[in-house]
């Protein structure tokens, strides 16, 4: 996947990796070893489609480091998807985990397909003989796949039944975000959103003036599970004044605040914000640009690059979508006095409801509604406050220190395990 600049996600990541690696002077050897991915598979399946066809689809699994734990991450469905992309996306989860806390490394996979061309019989077919084709590399112990872009419970629960038919007994562990019926954890659905709700109003408290997100006013670009359950929470809960949220079928403004409840009702019933009246219509590059305290790119990546940057007048730009900020826009931003929150602390919550799944799988013991939330609400501020010590420490921005503070944790890992054999 090549962006403006002619490069690729990954070296992109590997740009901010390695700002934080030369900052901490870490060994050149180290450097490899957490630069490699531990595991990469490519699978071409085939799969009968309803007018008795074939059709061949290729898809993904890779696994980048299992120091701390084993692998986790999401399936995406996507036409788009690409080796280097889930290579990269893995790649971020690994630090992701670092960072929460939890006992996991990065993994990531996907499906090149579009979802919405598939009947529901086809997709089910798909999911099922994709997640055979990499089963012998997953494990409740090895590597524990979640929901990502267009997947969600009903894809887990086939991924679970396929798996557990395969050896004879119900594994309830070996994916997460499932139904809560089949072992899925409560607030597991808005976990992402509660995350990034979280996150923004620390950094409200520590890089801004006056307290909390409360009362300021908030753009949110893409309205799928992350943005709109962010949009519902900050405007609820926290009391911000989100002015403006978008997806794919369009961008939505209005300066005395979008009712976030009825546009969160919208989309449940429509599926996406096309003909929604609660604003008005303007483009997403006009969202981008809005003269706002708090932009919160919660679509796909890339969003701001060097292209758009020079327009963002946000204060704090809070990174809900995973890469939304190029390394060119990030250096533009950053002189521009713009607070960056990294998506891998950001939009961490997911992950970390999916391991309190993990957990109540394992032990068959499921925690109510307040548990999962009042968990994640710790979580969340300690993985805050211990990146801000870090850049504090480091003098550098706030990615630069996520990166330190995940990657000391991952090379310590590494050293206490040592080379085997």
């Amino acid at each position: 996947m090549e962006n403006g600049s002619g490069g690729s996600l990954f070296a992109d990541a590997l740009k901010q990796f390695d700002r934080a690696a030369d900052l901490m002077n870490l060994d050149d050897g180290m450097r490899q070893v957490l630069k490699s991915h531990k595991r990469e598979i490519t699978v071409n399946f085939p799969v009968k489609m309803d007018d008795g066809s074939i059709r061949v689809f290729t898809g993904y699994r890779f696994q980048h480091n299992i120091a701390r734990g084993p692998a986790k991450g999401g399936i995406r469905y996507h036409q788009n998807v690409n080796a280097d992309e889930i290579k990269t996306l893995s790649f971020l989860m690994t630090w992701k985990c670092a960072i929460a806390g939890i006992p996991y490394g990065g993994a990531k996979g996907g499906v090149k397909v579009n979802p919405n061309e598939l009947s529901e019989g086809e997709l089910e077919r798909l999911s099922r003989r994709f997640f055979s084709e990499i089963a012998p590399f997953i494990g409740t112990e090895t590597d524990i796949p979640a929901p990502d872009v267009n997947t969600n419970a009903k894809i887990m629960a086939w991924y679970m039944d396929t798996y557990s038919m395969n050896i004879g007994r119900s594994e309830l562990g070996i994916v997460t975000g499932k139904p809560v019926e089949l072992g899925g954890s409560l607030g597991r659905n808005e976990a992402t959103g509660r995350g990034v709700a979280i996150v923004t109003d620390e950094a409200c408290k520590y890089f801004l003036t006056g307290g909390g997100v409360k009362g300021r006013t908030v753009a949110i670009q893409g309205f799928g599970n992350v943005g709109s359950y962010t949009s519902l929470i900050l405007g609820n809960e926290y009391g911000a004044k989100v002015v403006a949220i978008s997806d794919i079928t369009g961008a939505y403004y209005n300066p005395e605040g979008i009712n976030v409840q009825e546009a969160f009702d919208y989309v449940t019933t429509h599926k996406d914000l096309k003909g929604f009246n609660g604003g008005k219509i303007i483009s997403n590059d006009e969202l981008l640009a809005l003269n706002v305290e708090i932009l919160v790119p919660a679509a796909l990546e890339r969003a701001i690059t060097e292209k758009n940057a020079d327009k963002v007048r946000a204060k704090l730009v809070i990174e809900a979508a995973n890469n939304p900020v190029t390394p060119e826009a990030d250096e533009i931003l950053r002189k521009k006095g713009i607070k960056i929150i990294p998506d891998f602390l950001t939009n961490s919550g997911g992950v970390v409801v999916s391991y309190f799944e993990w957990v109540q799988g394992l032990y068959s013991y499921f925690w109510d509604l307040e548990d999962v939330r009042k968990a994640l609400t710790k979580v969340m501020k300690n993985s805050f406050a211990d990146i801000i010590k870090t850049m504090e420490q480091y003098k550098t921005d706030m990615r630069t220190g996520a990166y330190i503070l995940a990657i000391s944790k991952v090379a310590n890992a590494t050293k206490l395990r040592g080379i085997y054999p």
